[in-house]
């Protein structure tokens, strides 16, 4: 009459859940003590699941991510960029070229780390941003010198970029949609293998394909512009990543792979304003 096995082992002994000796269906274990109880309910749950294996639960942050963090970390890693450029810019130019070897391959080994891993804290931010200061001391000398004054007004540049990015980010004129993400990502990836094959196709053919060739330079400013536009939409992705991890309550060790990504951001449009003047100012 009872569908129901529990209620089939109650007709049969009187107790529900239990199927007495030699009786037929399958038994039904007996209901839990007071002690299993207990023990079920101290256990965290994600540790329960049949057929995983434990987990360590979840880790909560000490401190949660705010904007102070970002901007005071941001402030730390460009002012170790500054001191470490000007190290390699008043040092003898036997070891400035040193500097700037040693400089653009550590930093880009140590970013490839940290932009692959995803891990980055004080110790290895700080120590590409050093790096990445003694190979922009070096650059920049070497174009200094060529066109005196030329640092200045990239610098001049830069921080006008950054800061005119900064208020159309937060006066809403662009929104940052995962379609925009997209685009600004697919477009650096353009750019950066335009770059590697135009590096490339200067081993064969004097100037590759013209990109950065002072020879050609409606080509060249036009790369360089398209690139600063690039760069500019990458600093508004930064920015919109900040925002929302303050939102939604990160750890605050983020707030150093943050910061190195601004850093990042800065350092490429830098370095593309830098070239940009150099074509206008051509051989002046």
């Amino acid at each position: 009459m009872a569908s129901n096995p529990v209620l089939r082992g109650f007709e049969r002994t009187g107790r529900p859940g239990i199927t007495p000796p030699g009786a037929t269906g399958r038994a039904v274990p007996p209901p839990p003590s007071a002690d299993q109880l207990n023990q079920w309910y101290a256990q965290p749950a994600y540790n329960q699941q049949p057929g995983f294996p434990p987990q360590a639960p979840p880790v909560t942050p000490s401190r949660y991510l705010t904007l102070d963090d970002v901007i005071t970390r941001s402030v730390v890693l460009i002012a170790t960029v500054f001191v470490a450029a000007a190290v390699a810019w008043f040092s003898p130019a036997s070891l400035r070229g040193l500097f700037l070897i040693v400089g653009f391959l550590g930093a880009l080994g140590l970013g490839l780390y940290m932009g692959f891993s995803g891990k980055a804290n004080a110790t290895t931010a700080t120590a590409y941003a050093a790096l990445e200061g003694l190979a922009l001391g070096g650059i920049s000398k070497v174009f200094n010198d060529a066109w005196p004054g030329i640092v200045v007004q990239a610098v001049t540049g830069t921080i006008m970029v950054a800061g005119g990015v900064l208020v159309v980010y937060k006066t809403g004129a662009v929104r940052v949609t995962p379609k925009f993400t997209k685009i600004v990502f697919a477009a650096t990836l353009g750019a950066v293998g335009l770059m590697l094959v135009n590096v490339l196709a200067s081993l064969f053919t004097p100037g590759g394909l013209g990109l950065r060739d002072a020879s050609s330079p409606a080509l060249a400013i036009g790369f360089s512009l398209l690139c600063i536009v690039i760069a500019a939409a990458n600093l508004i992705v930064d920015f919109d990543m900040i925002e929302q991890s303050v939102r939604r309550g990160v750890d605050e060790r983020v707030g150093w792979y943050l910061s190195w990504g601004i850093l990042v951001t800065l350092v490429w449009l830098y370095l593309e304003i830098l070239r940009l003047l150099s074509y206008l100012r051509g051989s002046d």
